[in-house]
C-alpha cells in the first residue's frame, strides 16, 4: 500500500536500478524498493515491511519508517533476521531474540542473544523505537555457515514458528515445513558426497545445543591479527 522513495537513502553505484523487458520488448526501469503491505493474522493486522538496507541517512530512513509505525497505531515492532553460525543444517535453526524491552526476554521460549559488534539498520531502528513509545523486537535465525549463500528454508520456518510461539501471530507452517524437508534431503545428498564435509556435519551435531557463535566478520579477523602482530612484537622487543 506504500512504498519509500529510494532517492535520498542509496548509492545507486552499489544498488544499480535495474531494467526489464516487458511485452513488446519495452523496457522498463525498477529502483531499489522498500514496499509496505497489509495482511491478516487472526485478529491482528500486519504491516509487512521488504526492502533493501539503505546506505545513507539511516537515521533519517530509521525515522521515516517509525512515523509509518506511528500513524498506523502499530503496537509492537518485529523485525527477522539470520547470521552464519557453525551450526549443522539437519537440526532446527537456532533462534535467539533481542530488544530494548526485556520483559520480552524473559518470555518462554526466549534465548536472549549476547552478539556485540557492529550492526546494521535493524540496530538502528530499534535504537530509535523507544522514542516513540514502539516495544520492539528482533528475531534471528543461525544459518550453517558452510552452505552456499541463498535462500534457506529451515531458517525462514525456525523464524516463522518463532514469530507463532513468541508474539502470538497465526502462522500456518506446514508448507514452509514441506519445502524445507525437501532442501534438507537435497544437502543431505551434496554433502554425502564430500566425506571430509559430512564428518565436520557429525562434529557439530555432537558439539551440543548452547547458543550458537556468529562467524566473525573480515573486521573481526583483522583486528586479532593486528593484536596478534602486536604481541608478537612485545615478545620479540622483551626477548632482544
Amino acid at each position: 500500500f506504500a512504498a519509500i522513495d529510494p532517492e535520498e537513502f542509496y548509492d545507486f553505484q552499489v544498488h544499480r536500478p535495474t531494467v526489464r523487458l516487458q511485452p513488446g520488448l519495452t523496457r522498463r526501469l525498477e529502483w531499489p524498493r522498500n514496499e509496505l503491505s497489509l495482511c491478516r493474522s487472526g485478529e491482528r493486522d500486519v504491516v509487512l515491511l521488504l526492502g533493501t538496507e539503505p546506505n545513507l541517512r539511516w537515521r533519517t530512513y530509521a525515522q521515516e519508517i517509525l512515523q509509518v509505525c506511528v500513524e498506523l497505531g502499530a503496537e509492537l515492532l518485529v523485525t527477522l533476521g539470520a547470521f552464519l553460525a557453525d551450526v549443522p543444517h539437519t537440526r532446527p535453526a537456532p533462534v535467539s531474540a533481542s530488544s530494548t524491552d526485556p520483559d520480552w526476554l524473559t518470555r518462554p521460549g526466549v534465548e536472549p542473544a549476547r552478539y556485540e559488534g557492529p550492526t546494521g539498520i535493524v540496530g538502528v531502528l530499534h535504537d530509535a523505537a523507544p522514542a516513540v513509545g514502539l516495544p520492539s523486537l528482533s528475531l534471528w535465525a543461525a544459518a550453517p555457515h558452510y552452505l552456499p549463500s541463498g535462500p534457506n528454508p529451515k531458517v525462514a520456518l525456525a523464524l516463522l514458528e518463532a514469530l507463532r510461539d513468541v508474539v502470538g501471530l497465526e502462522v500456518d507452517t506446514r508448507d514452509m515445513a514441506r519445502i524445507a524437508e525437501g532442501w534438507q534431503r537435497r544437502v543431505d545428498e551434496e554433502i554425502a558426497e564430500d566425506p571430509g564435509l559430512a564428518d565436520y556435519v557429525r562434529q557439530l551435531e555432537r558439539e551440543g545445543t548452547g547458543e550458537p557463535s556468529p562467524m566473525p566478520t573480515a573486521d573481526d579477523l583483522v583486528e586479532e591479527l593486528e593484536r596478534y602482530l602486536r604481541e608478537q612484537g612485545r615478545d620479540q622487543g622483551a626477548g632482544g
